[in-house]
């Protein structure tokens, strides 16, 4: 596992700066979290890739602006604004094709959305998982506190109906907030885990940065080993978790360092 960071860790540094930033600070493995339209037009993108090019810098997975009101793109009840909502994260897709990008980070639909049965999530889920598959990416549904997704039975379920067409990313963070054991949430994903987002927490804060709280990582490292997580990690905290780009520097180190410890332990 190589650990890496997400852009947004910067918000509100706009992304093409936060990505300069973090490279010249040298990490080399990113998500890109696009938050606006025009950061996923082809001129952008190319910035973006301009930046990558000359440090060697690499992208794991790309997170949609709108993944806010999912709910309301693509699992509401009007079918038209379904079809429209997949016209629109094609643009999202062929983005990351052009990045390099692996996965699409989904958060789905919120508990309080009502609307389509999970019978029907599965499905509208695999015709997402599909459309990501013409561009060589993996759509994954992420643990959010607030949706669907955040409860550990709903995302066995989700293992068990969507089948081969099933991708998730494990996010600590998320697990706290949503009241959750995070090594229960990652037991329930079993081995469909395709994507990790890394943090910590204590007692008070549910997002902080890894080495700064409580969180177990080489018990965490174990476990996904156990389920045949071979992917990377990515650090994710919010830019008020703390005070300069160095204090994420040292946290990738630890994190690093770590994991590192719990392959040799393991004799791999």
């Amino acid at each position: 596992m190589k650990i890496g960071i997400s852009t947004a860790c910067l918000y509100p540094m706009e992304t093409c700066r936060a990505l300069e930033t973090l490279l010249q600070a040298g990490f080399r493995q990113f998500e890109i979290f696009f938050n606006t339209y025009r950061e996923f037009q082809p001129d952008y993108v190319a910035r973006l890739r301009e930046s990558l090019g000359r440090f060697g810098g690499k992208v794991l997975s790309v997170h949609p602006f709108t993944s806010s009101f999912e709910g309301m793109l693509l699992f509401s009840n009007y079918p038209t604004r379904l079809e429209d909502g997949l016209l629109f994260y094609r643009q999202y897709l062929e983005a990351a094709r052009k990045l390099g990008a692996k996965f699409l980070v989904l958060h789905g639909q919120r508990l309080s959305a009502g609307g389509i049965s999970i019978h029907d999530y599965f499905s509208r889920f695999r015709r997402l998982y599909d459309l990501g598959q013409e561009y060589g990416v993996t759509v994954c549904q992420e643990n959010v506190a607030g949706f669907l997704s955040q409860e550990p039975a709903f995302l066995r379920r989700m293992r068990e109906g969507c089948g081969e067409e099933c991708a998730f990313v494990l996010d600590v963070k998320q697990a706290v907030r949503a009241g959750h054991d995070p090594y229960e949430v990652c037991d329930a994903m079993g081995n469909k885990i395709a994507h990790v987002h890394l943090n910590d927490n204590d007692e008070k804060q549910d997002c902080l940065v890894p080495g700064k709280g409580h969180m177990d990582y080489r018990r965490l490292f174990s476990q996904l080993a156990r389920q045949g997580y071979t992917g990377d990690g990515v650090i994710e905290v919010y830019r008020s978790n703390f005070e300069d780009v160095g204090e994420l520097v040292a946290a990738r180190s630890l994190i690093q360092k770590l994991h590192n410890q719990m392959q040799k332990s393991l004799g791999n």
